[in-house]
């Protein structure tokens, strides 16, 4: 399936979702959070600080300070990888899960208010 957006289209809804989130009582992420936060949920684990800054292009105390902001709100959880004390690995909570979620239905709800 392929969803085809003009530009002004895609803004509303980048708009309207923001805007959504804004009036929720939920957690007030960043662009940057939010993007950390699906690509922890979104793809295949295991996840680690160096990954995460890897596939995001920033520093890896960059990615531990959104960590430090969404380990607060229980979105993920952080320990030590056994197998190489090195790494530290970034897992998923329900509340996350749960957070994630509700944010892809915010998406679709909002997109389908968009005109055609």
């Amino acid at each position: 399936m392929s969803i085809v957006l003009r530009p002004i289209q895609a803004l509303r809804l980048w708009e309207r979702v923001a805007l959504a989130e804004v009036h929720d009582d939920g957690p007030d992420l960043s662009t940057r959070q939010i993007a950390i936060l699906l690509c922890i949920y979104l793809e295949r684990p295991p996840h680690t600080v160096r990954g995460l800054a890897a596939r995001l292009g920033v520093t890896k105390p960059v990615i531990s300070r959104a960590l430090d902001t969404m380990g607060a709100l229980k979105l993920v959880h952080r320990h030590r990888d056994e197998n190489d004390r090195r790494n530290v690995l970034v897992g998923r909570t329900v509340e996350g899960a749960l957070y994630v979620e509700r944010f892809g239905d915010t998406i679709i709800a909002k997109a389908r208010e968009l005109p055609l």
